[in-house]
């Protein structure tokens, strides 16, 4: 049997710590994570200035399928992902398919502009709640992380531990997730 696959959307000022964290955190659990660049595949300068190389760039794999779809935060990513077509047309491929989509921070806004997760329980950072609220599209919770069927999404960077570990534990198992905590020496 193969691993599951994750997708990491990575756009210009995606927040680091929301796209590394979880794309090692994911790889330590087992799934198979390719990092595909919005805007090709070139280096992504993010918000606070660290410069990340994508795997490949967004075209190559948009046709493919993945388990889960992941939407990093930090506002000018997000934004950059909410204003995509190709993210509202993998977003909707996701949905449409019962394959899980998962945000953190203003991630969600993707979410938000592209009508997916539509009347589920989400999440976002605080500076974007009211943005998430609007249209009343989702049932949004102040807590860390949210899950709801296959829909995953998390607050910001201090919950990108819990954020990954929620989506280990839906693609993998709790068993699996739980095993990959004392080696990274993590407190929950």
């Amino acid at each position: 049997m193969s691993n599951p696959t994750a997708l990491v959307v990575l756009a210009e000022g995606a927040e680091e710590m929301e796209t590394v964290i979880t794309v090692d955190v994911l790889r330590r659990g087992g799934i198979d994570v390719t990092v595909a660049g919005l805007d090709g595949p070139d280096v992504v300068k993010c918000s606070r200035g660290v410069f990340l190389k994508p795997d490949i760039d967004l075209d190559s794999v948009a046709s493919k399928t993945y388990d889960i779809v992941i939407c990093p935060g930090g506002m000018g990513g997000a934004t950059a992902l909410a204003a995509s077509p190709k993210m509202k047309t993998i977003l909707s491929e996701q949905q449409k398919s019962d394959r899980f989509v998962a945000a953190i921070c203003a991630g969600p806004l993707a979410f938000h502009s592209h009508d997916i997760a539509l009347n589920k329980k989400v999440t976002s950072h605080p500076a974007v709640k009211a943005d998430m609220e609007k249209d009343k599209k989702f049932t949004y919770c102040d807590e860390r992380v949210v899950r709801d069927e296959k829909v995953i999404t998390s607050q910001g960077p201090g919950t990108c531990f819990e954020f990954s570990l929620a989506i280990v534990e839906a693609l993998q198992g709790k068993e699996k997730a739980d095993s990959i905590i004392p080696p990274m020496l993590l407190k929950l």
